[in-house]
């Protein structure tokens, strides 16, 4: 296996490029599947630990951070190697993160003690806990890094956390069971997708990051009941232009329009979707399907599916490489 990676990593180099990799963790099967994002071919799997959700890189990917919620720890691996160098503290059942873009801390969602828990990355010490809401979940660094943003399950709220003294300095309401946030590239606009719900919350954001409600966007889809559109993982592109959001067991991932905030198509993907990543140019989107045990691979531009690869065991998370 690191004989085809070599090579791999050769031919790339010859040609000018060079591939990147989908770490795609598997929560039931407790493995890490390691996807080529050229070839599409699956290069590895290895073990990620007890319930492996979140997944997340170091900014120059050479780290891959992984929530194992039922160890109730962050494991770091080496995504050359794939060989597990160390754990970090996270507070009891983490599912979602996010990393400073200088490369610490991590901020940890901790949804059984309804906490955030401020990991150094360095240190491997826990430098802030910060209660939050009910089942925290979703978790989002604004650009300038001023702001971190936790949505709470239960709570239905998105709260703004200053990264200067770790307090809440503003609340917004949001619809039922807020599972992801994601900022646009400027970090004048947040998005909050809220499962039962099932909206897309727009939130305005001034240049002190003071939020503000817009609109909640919702989403139909003709032969698919209302229930079942339950709207999970929301990827932006760099442009603002086109916002997809994953729609769990629509078995569906919405494309909205970044100017109009209108749904402009569907796109049919894997059974349950549920997290999403870009590739480093953003000409893909990969999408994780929890109860088809796939991933799917969006043409961004044609905004249509055009590969699935078989991965592991209830796929929950994607990360990709930024080269």
């Amino acid at each position: 296996m690191k004989h085809l990676a070599l090579t791999t990593a050769l031919l790339m180099s010859a040609t000018g490029a060079m591939a990147g990799k989908a770490f795609v963790s598997n929560e039931r099967g407790n493995t890490i599947t390691v996807v080529d994002t050229e070839s599409w071919e699956v290069l590895t799997e290895f073990d990620g630990g007890n319930r492996p959700r979140g997944i997340t890189l170091s900014p120059d990917g050479s780290l891959l951070y992984v929530c194992a919620s039922d160890d109730d720890t962050v494991r770091v691996f080496d995504t050359e190697t794939y060989e597990e160098l160390y754990t970090l503290p996270s507070g009891p059942d983490p599912e979602l993160f996010v990393i400073h873009p200088s490369g610490s801390p991590l901020y940890i969602a901790n949804e059984d003690d309804n906490l955030v828990t401020v990991t150094d990355t360095e240190s491997h010490s826990i430098l802030a806990e910060v209660p939050v809401g009910v089942e925290p979940e979703g978790m989002a660094i604004s650009p300038d890094s001023q702001w971190v943003v936790n949505t709470s399950e239960t709570t239905n709220m998105a709260h703004f956390i200053s990264t200067e003294d770790y307090q809440i300095k503003h609340n917004i309401l949001v619809d039922q069971r807020p599972r992801y946030a994601q900022y646009t590239s400027d970090g004048s606009r947040l998005f909050v997708s809220s499962e039962i719900g099932g909206t897309v919350s727009v939130i305005d954001v001034a240049e002190d990051g003071t939020p503000t409600l817009r609109q909640k966007i919702e989403f139909e889809v003709p032969g698919v009941l209302p229930e079942w559109l339950q709207p999970v993982g929301v990827k932006i592109t760099e442009d603002a232009s086109r916002i997809f959001v994953a729609l769990g067991p629509a078995n569906r991932v919405a494309v909205i329009d970044g100017a109009s905030l209108e749904v402009v198509d569907y796109i049919m993907v894997g059974q349950r979707v549920w997290q999403m990543d870009f590739t480093h140019d953003q000409k893909y989107l990969v999408t994780t399907n929890g109860n088809s045990n796939d991933i799917t691979v969006i043409d961004v531009e044609k905004e249509e599916a055009i590969k699935s690869v078989q991965v592991g065991q209830q796929p929950w998370g994607v990360a990709i490489t930024p080269y």
